[in-house]
């Protein structure tokens, strides 16, 4: 009861006097800051964030602009419309397994099947439809729960048997790179329809200029009127707010973002069909994570696993749950790289895919210590690694380098993520 009150007590008397508050170690709610000082309260905000560092997206964001202002001076085209719509398509495929990962790295865990199992989904798919003759519906939806079944299988081993995750997914990735040598046959190779269902994942454009502002029009409208209302909800239970100028300059910002991406877009071939289904899965799977009590059981098992046996949660079953659905957007994810291939060859989930995958989401401000990260990093993260590769290819730079200057980014991305954290435990954050 005692603890009660001092908390309360401190709650009181930060609402009572925010600049007092503000210049403590004491994390103060950002929105009473901004209620009673307005742009100051900004400013308040800030400092004490980087004091306890609590970085957030910054980092990523500040590095993205300085990555394309780089090769935009070095080379003309790389802010071309074009190039751009070309890197949107281009990451959807390592994006939507960035996402499963992303998943995986909130328990503090590891998963490194993704990329054979993102090769099987393509092999399966192609040797369903192509070489069976199998509905390209029913071989789609077979691939995916392909993907969901081999994370299950890791999911359980990690979970029930006790086997490390590192373990346990490196033998997946060993075994489902062989099921899919296999499955393929001496070929090698299946090439998948050009006018078919999973060609169009990455070959269709909505050339209407209508579908990019549409679009845009309805993410603005949406952002505004569900950050609106869950303020006034806020309001009435008597809870920190943020004020309508703040919600006002947020819809202002994302609304440049949104109708600058849909005039490139609408300035080469028009709106990507993959972008509008990874934005998709974005939304959805961060409504999940942040909105939903699985979402609070899964960042709960980042933050202490003991905590959250004792409170209740199920953690076998969370475990094996996150892995399924990491391996189900691998699979996705290798849906989308065959598209893109127009095939399903035995290179599929070779070369740097896992490691990209991994290093997207992490790049993009997931914690490789678990507890902290959202599934808009995977789009952040995917997007510097793109831009890289194709700002490098741009000026004819060989794969050796994009390698390094890939790993150096990462490396630089974990020392970040390392030091925040210190610092936060300092701060009395963590």
């Amino acid at each position: 009861m005692s603890i009660e009150k001092t908390s309360a007590t401190a709650d009181q008397a930060a609402v009572e006097n925010p600049e007092a508050a503000a210049g403590s170690d004491v994390a103060v709610d950002p929105r009473l800051l901004v209620r009673e000082r307005g742009f100051a309260g900004y400013i308040s905000e800030f400092k004490r964030k980087i004091r306890a560092g609590d970085l957030g997206s910054l980092p990523v964001v500040v590095g993205l602009i300085i990555i394309w202002a780089i090769f935009a001076s070095l080379n003309s085209n790389f802010l071309t419309a074009g190039n751009l719509s070309d890197i949107s398509v281009a990451m959807v495929g390592t994006g939507m397994i960035a996402v499963g990962i992303v998943f995986v790295l909130l328990l503090g865990e590891i998963d490194l099947s993704v990329g054979s199992v993102s090769g099987v989904a393509g092999a399966a798919f192609a040797v369903l439809n192509v070489t069976h003759g199998m509905p390209e519906w029913l071989a789609l939806i077979l691939a995916i729960l392909t993907g969901t079944v081999a994370g299950a299988i890791h999911g359980f081993v990690f979970a029930r048997i006790g086997v490390p995750a590192f373990a346990v997914t490196l033998a997946g990735l060993l075994f489902w790179n062989g099921f899919m040598l296999q499955i393929l046959g001496s070929n090698g190779t299946i090439n998948l329809d050009s006018s078919g269902l999973v060609a169009k994942l990455s070959g269709y454009y909505f050339s209407d200029v209508a579908a990019a502002y549409g679009l845009a029009v309805f993410a603005v409208a949406v952002f505004f009127l569900t950050t609106f209302f869950d303020n006034r909800r806020r309001e009435v239970a008597g809870v920190p707010s943020r004020p309508l100028s703040e919600i006002i300059v947020r819809t202002v910002l994302l609304a440049v973002v949104a109708f600058a991406a849909a005039a490139v877009f609408n300035q080469y071939k028009g709106l990507p069909l993959a972008v509008v289904l990874f934005l998709a899965v974005l939304v959805i799977t961060d409504f999940v994570l942040r909105r939903t009590a699985y979402g609070r059981k899964i960042f709960a098992l980042g933050g202490s696993i003991e905590a959250s046996r004792r409170a209740g949660i199920n953690v076998a079953a969370v475990r094996i749950s996150v892995y399924a659905i990491s391996g189900t957007f691998a699979a996705i994810g290798g849906l989308f790289i065959a598209s893109k291939i127009a095939s399903a060859n035995q290179g599929a989930g070779a070369g740097d895919l896992l490691m990209n995958a991994i290093a997207a989401a992490v790049i993009g401000g997931t914690s490789l210590f678990g507890g902290r990260g959202r599934t808009w990093n995977a789009l952040l993260g995917v997007l510097v690694i793109v831009s890289i590769q194709y700002g490098l290819a741009l000026q004819g730079i060989a794969s050796p380098v994009q390698y390094m200057i890939t790993g150096g980014v990462l490396l630089a991305t974990v020392v970040i993520d390392a030091v925040t954290r210190k610092t936060q435990k300092s701060a009395g954050r963590a």
